[in-house]
């Protein structure tokens, strides 16, 4: 019940095709996480450039226009992906199409980690958001953090269709409200004299180095936050509406154009009101209020931003379950990823996503900027390879304009190749080192999956070459009890009904006690041959085994059908009242070659 009220009904296979994605609600799904990261990327510039002093922030126009050509490359590059790989799956297809099975693990692996930080992330700049409104809440900001994950993951269970028109009203009302604020900050920096940063908000603290190319490359690493999330789209082709590619292509568009507005509005506006960094309040919080005041309109913006970088989650949780079904089709991952559950996602990747982000945001104590260092590398290792995959695609496909494609697919893996390695190079000691050993350790884990997999299927296919294995002569049905009762006596009637030599095993622990169970045997045995084991040190369950394990020794081609009877409370709590001896033995035996075991119930009504 509680299921069916939080998750809804089961839908129907054939509803799937209703179940696709208009253009509208997937820019709410796919796009909220790249558009989100306006509300951090302009501040994760300035927190390194302040480093420098005041003087330095002017670097931040340079490095924002450098990130704005970075996402009109990874545009025009990711639009020519969705058209040559409509069934989606992006990075990690494209790298095992084009470069072969470790680069694509590889991509796969960056990307799954770059999912889960996603949702931290997001989350934890959407808390950061409504703590610099309401200050009081600061404390309480992984609470908050982790009740919004959660939400997340009960409405993307939903189903995809309920989620996206559920989340598609606050996506566009965040969307309009930071619009609002750009146009009209904008609007006034025109009319007003630009503002440098006042010197006294740079402590001696924070201004330690001096303005150099490495510092404005780490100011270049910190801002490529705002150009994560542009992938997704490509990962999830086939949740569009027919005609898929040319629905996705012209949302990548439709995102692209709305997150360089307002990226390099909130850049120029930051700048040119020379705001910098307050350990207490945002950036987006300070330009609010610089250019509404304190009255409704900034609340209603805060509000917004929070909504928008909490929603940035939802692109990863559509990205990464598909991305895992993907895998899980290749061997990679577990076969129950990709599955659908009852709402016709992919529920284990919905729920795997989320533990790990609330994992993430308790180890980190919901703090963003100490998240942010380990953002965007997993990212842009999967763009570089995407785009390398892309080049070598063209070089060997050719095709239509191939020429014009490679020149872009070029441009794209030479620059986020760049940007990768300034990312990695600049965040290493900050704690991205981190990310590349989870990567190592996630393509190992892919690895001894698919090799298991592999083991597997040699040895329970069928060969048609090979002979047929021999039938076991026969079978001996054993019912381990420990009294009589209408349970035990339900499984003698059941064992009675199959094939088989039938022995009823007793292990004796007090002579007195098992006078009585062989008298009361007698009677309602119906036939069947009572055996006794003797048990010196009182070891129920140690005697059984050792003695099926005697029958499959000295009989190598007999079945043994182990009848366990089990009495089954009508309540929930009233196991802790029963011993759990029919459980232990059931996974004592499990694994036991030629053992069988069947379980008779015996369920009590009070």
């Amino acid at each position: 019940m509680l299921k069916r009220w939080l998750v809804g009904d089961p839908l129907k296979s054939t509803q799937a095709r209703h179940e696709r994605l208009s253009k509208a609600i997937a820019l709410a799904i796919f796009s909220s996480n790249a558009i989100s990261s306006v509300a951090y990327g302009t501040e994760e510039i300035l927190l390194v450039l302040v480093l420098a002093g005041a003087a330095a922030v002017a670097w931040s126009i340079p490095v924002s226009l450098a990130i704005l050509f970075l996402v009109l490359v990874l545009t025009i590059s990711y639009r020519q992906i969705i058209y040559e790989y409509p069934e989606g799956g992006g990075a990690y297809v494209v790298a095992k199409t084009n470069l072969g099975e470790r680069p694509a693990l590889v991509a796969a692996a960056a990307l799954m980690i770059d999912y889960v930080l996603t949702v931290a992330v997001s989350v934890a700049a959407g808390v950061a958001a409504v703590t610099s409104a309401i200050p009081d809440l600061f404390a309480h900001r992984e609470a908050l953090g982790l009740a919004a994950i959660i939400f997340m993951v009960i409405m993307n269970l939903r189903g995809v269709r309920e989620s996206g028109k559920f989340f598609a009203i606050p996506t566009y009302f965040a969307i309009g409200a930071l619009g609002l604020l750009v146009v009209a900050g904008t609007m006034k920096s025109f009319f007003s004299a630009p503002v440098s940063p006042s010197a006294d908000s740079v402590t001696p603290d924070n201004a330690m180095e001096s303005l150099t190319l490495f510092l404005i490359l780490r100011s270049f690493a910190a801002g490529c936050s705002a150009v994560t999330g542009m992938e997704v789209i490509s990962n999830g082709v086939k949740a569009f509406r027919h005609p898929e590619s040319k629905n996705a292509a012209t949302t990548m568009i439709w995102m692209s154009a709305i997150l360089a507005s307002l990226f390099m509005g909130v850049s120029w506006m930051a700048y040119h009101y020379g705001i910098l960094p307050k350990a207490d309040e945002t950036i987006m919080s300070q330009l609010a209020r610089l250019t509404f005041g304190t009255g409704a309109i900034y609340y209603a913006i805060q509000i917004a931003t929070m909504m928008l970088l909490v929603l940035a989650a939802n692109s990863a949780f559509a990205g990464f379950p598909h991305l895992a079904s993907i895998l899980a089709r290749d061997g990679f991952m577990p076969h129950q990823m990709a599955t659908f559950g009852d709402r016709l996602v992919f529920s284990n990747g919905i729920i795997i996503l989320g533990f790990f982000a609330c994992l993430l945001l308790v180890i980190f104590k919901g703090d963003t900027h100490s998240l942010i260092p380990l953002y965007a590398i997993g990212v842009f290792v999967s763009f570089t390879l995407s785009q390398s995959g892309m080049v070598k695609r063209w070089l060997v496909k050719k095709g239509p304009h191939w020429r014009k494609k490679l020149i872009v697919n070029s441009i794209g893996a030479v620059t986020t190749g760049v940007a990768t390695i300034i990312i990695a190079s600049t965040k290493f000691v900050q704690g991205a080192w981190i990310v590349f050993v989870l990567v190592a350790v996630l393509i190992l884990i892919f690895q001894g999956i698919r090799s298991h997999y592999k083991a597997v299927a040699e040895q329970i296919t069928l060969d048609r070459r090979g002979a047929r294995p021999p039938l076991p002569r026969r079978n001996i049905v054993i019912i381990p009890i420990s009294g009589l009762n209408r349970a035990v006596v339900r499984a003698v009637d059941f064992a009675r009904s199959r094939p088989g030599e039938i022995r009823a095993v007793y292990v004796d622990l007090d002579p007195e006690e098992s006078a009585k169970v062989k008298i009361q045997w007698a009677q309602w045995g119906g036939g069947i041959n009572l055996i006794a084991l003797a048990s010196p040190y009182r070891s129920v369950l140690g005697s059984l085994i050792e003695y099926i394990e005697e029958i499959l020794e000295k009989e190598p081609d007999t079945w043994v059908t182990v009848v366990i009877p089990e009495i089954l409370p009508a309540r929930w709590w009233q196991n802790i009242l029963h011993n759990q001896r029919a459980f232990m033995l059931k996974a004592a035996l499990l694994f036991k070659e030629r053992v069988i075991l069947i379980d008779v119930p015996f369920h009590l009504t009070r």
